[in-house]
């Protein structure tokens, strides 16, 4: 074989090998592993920046070793967190924007620091904020839709969305549609903001899965509650949590288009696997079934991959439409329960019983003869595993994680009536090779890890404390850390700590 020949057969085979390897290599293992302890998460440093609501949403940004912080004490701000001393972390600055109603979000890419800001009313359009994030002059401003509650940017960097939830007024007089906004950055951040008109003609389909519209006077795009986005590691998928609607939506970003929402259904609580503690006045704290159901209502959302397929993790937490205009909140004693469907009913609706869940009046009464056949109560209590390509139910963590609660004596019997451990916030992300869930707990102040590696069977693996209220659950991978080491950064909206969890090394 003379060398020209040689040469060829050699990088044929380099190729073939190169090839293989891609083929056989899992999604998520894209990343060199740092070796660390998956189940020793702890406290390594805090800051305290002010009282409630001061510490919402974070964003890290590596380049310039900055976090910043929502804050909505005394008006609309981003606290600037220096970490370059890490673990020393001080407060390096306030960027003000009075002109605004609130702040709802942060999100870093790339050097920019994009700002989710509601407009000088809440019903009113709102404003997404491009900042350079190494002098913080400001790049551009972006008029969004109503309420922008979440913004992040594309992994590519390309495109930023913003889930703009259109939240009513307290009187529910004026109703903004809610809305997805992509902005194009390369485009000279262009934007196109969508509305969900054009789903319509799939109402019955979506209602008969348990989607929910229900608002007084509203039509199907105003009914619509945007709440939190993730997005596909290719960069061409959005998945929107509906909250108060109890689905998810999926937004095709090159198109600029939703494709479909997927409806969540209902948790039944009469399930030996889905039990609730239902009641804050029965003296104990104890997992049972019931004969009702629960609709899901997430708000935060993570997409991960593993095994070569992907998925959504929900963090069910169970916000319902409680206004002065209209609420839907009701305690089970003071529905008028079907006396076929619940012959037991003045047993039930004993405040040690069922009596003082709260429940919605909006859905129930199947027949319309004006008593309730069925019990639905606000939130599923639970992290739900989705498949992402097909929206199936691939997992539901909740009984285990609430037992694990209150094995550890932080179980807040006072909340048994509504939300439970309250599932708020979650992101999934690879330590030392394991995909993980941290799973934000409201109402007890903590963080709950669970390997998630194969999807289909959960792992606990470890409970930890937080600040009070934990809002804000954030990862930074090793490399892009201030100690090359993995960093949860958890913002608390109660007590407006940030709190910064690192595993041990091994």
């Amino acid at each position: 074989m003379n060398c020209k020949k040689l040469f060829v057969a050699l990088l044929m085979a380099m190729m073939a090998s190169t090839a293989c390897k891609k083929i056989s290599e899992p999604v998520e293992a894209t990343e060199n592993i740092v070796a660390e302890d998956i189940a020793s998460f702890k406290e390594i440093a805090t800051i305290d920046l002010g009282g409630e609501t001061s510490a919402e949403i974070s964003a890290y940004d590596p380049s310039t070793k900055k976090l910043f912080v929502v804050s909505n004490e005394g008006g609309a701000k981003v606290e600037v967190v220096d970490l370059t001393n890490y673990p020393t972390v001080t407060k390096f600055k306030t960027l003000s924007y009075p002109a605004n109603a609130g702040i709802n979000s942060v999100a870093v890419s790339n050097g920019l620091l994009a700002i989710a800001l509601d407009g000088a009313s809440k019903q009113g359009n709102g404003d997404v904020v491009v900042l350079k994030t190494s002098d913080l002059s400001e790049v551009k401003k972006i008029t969004v839709g109503a309420m922008p509650d979440m913004v992040t940017f594309s992994p590519d960097g390309n495109y930023i969305l913003s889930a703009n939830e259109g939240e009513p007024s307290d009187d529910y007089t004026v109703d903004p549609k809610g809305t997805i906004s992509i902005i194009n950055i390369k485009d000279n951040y262009s934007v196109k903001t969508l509305d969900f008109a054009s789903l319509e003609s799939q109402k019955a389909n979506l209602v008969a899965g348990g989607f929910r519209i229900y608002g007084p006077n509203a039509s199907f795009a105003q009914d619509i509650e945007p709440e939190y986005i993730a997005i596909s590691a290719d960069s061409k998928k959005a998945y929107v949590t509906l909250q108060e609607n109890n689905g998810v939506a999926e937004v095709d970003i090159v198109s600029g288009s939703i494709t479909k929402i997927n409806p969540l259904g209902t948790r039944d609580i009469s399930l030996a696997e889905n039990p609730f503690d239902v009641s804050d006045k029965d003296n104990k704290i104890l997992l049972s079934n019931w004969p009702i159901k629960a609709f899901y209502l997430p708000d935060a959302i993570s997409f991960f991959s593993t095994g070569g397929t992907s998925y959504l993790a929900l963090a069910n937490e169970g916000d319902t439409r409680a206004w002065k205009g209209y609420d839907e909140e009701v305690r089970v004693k003071s529905l008028k329960l079907d006396p076929t469907k619940f012959p037991t009913a003045a047993t039930l609706q004993l405040d040690g019983n069922l009596g003082r869940l709260t429940a919605t009046k909006a859905y129930g009464d199947t027949d319309g003869d004006g008593d309730y056949d069925e019990i639905y109560a606000t939130g599923g209590r639970s992290l739900s595993i989705l498949n992402a390509g097909t929206g199936a139910l691939i997992a539901n963590i909740g009984k285990d994680l609430e037992q694990h609660v209150i094995d550890a004596g932080k179980y807040d019997d006072e909340r048994s009536d509504n939300k439970g451990v309250e599932v708020e916030g979650v992101t999934v992300a690879q330590v030392n090779g394991k995909m993980l869930a941290f799973i934000g707990l409201e109402r007890v102040d903590m963080v709950a890890v669970y390997d998630v590696t194969t999807p289909a069977t959960p792992k606990f693996v470890q409970l930890f404390s937080t600040g009070d209220a934990p809002e804000g659950v954030l990862f930074v991978k090793p490399k892009d850390s201030p100690n090359g080491r993995s960093l949860l950064i958890v913002a608390s909206e109660g007590d407006g700590t940030v709190k910064f969890f690192q595993p041990n090394k091994i």
